[in-house]
């Protein structure tokens, strides 16, 4: 295996990506509409956004969380 191999973002590994982009859209989320975190994670879990970010195949990972917030707010 080769190092660009082994960097590569997979189904199996994406999960590590995403609790940093998760946790900065909902401290987003709860700021601008004065929820509480726990409810603004929950929202966001909940989404249809998130569902298709948990996808490797749609590459949403790409995106930092200022985009991903302004897709949940706009699929919200």
């Amino acid at each position: 295996m080769n190092d660009i191999e082994e960097c590569r973002i997979t189904q199996d590994n994406l999960y590590l990506l995403l609790p940093g982009k998760v946790s900065k859209m909902a401290v987003m989320y709860a700021e601008d509409f004065g929820l509480p975190i726990t409810e603004a994670l929950t929202r966001i879990y909940l989404s249809t956004t998130y569902s298709q970010l948990e996808r490797e195949e749609t590459k949403l990972w790409h995106y930092g969380p200022v985009a991903l917030y302004q897709m949940f707010l706009e699929n919200h």
